[in-house]
């Protein structure tokens, strides 16, 4: 679910993914990118490995 709205956005950082998907900060899907990076790195890349990190789903 959460790939599928960051496939629908594009390029995007975290608050923006966080905002799309209804919550109020972007620490709310902290862990779920992490898990998705650990799990299934393939089907996300992290374009910019800095803050503000931008993410897209392939």
């Amino acid at each position: 679910m959460c790939l599928d709205k960051l496939k629908e956005l594009g390029v995007s950082t975290a608050s923006e993914w966080a905002s799309a998907m209804g919550y109020e900060t972007h620490n709310a899907l902290a862990k779920v990118i992490k898990r998705i990076l650990n799990d299934m790195p393939e089907k996300i890349v992290v374009t910019y490995n800095r803050r503000p990190r931008h993410y897209k789903a392939l």
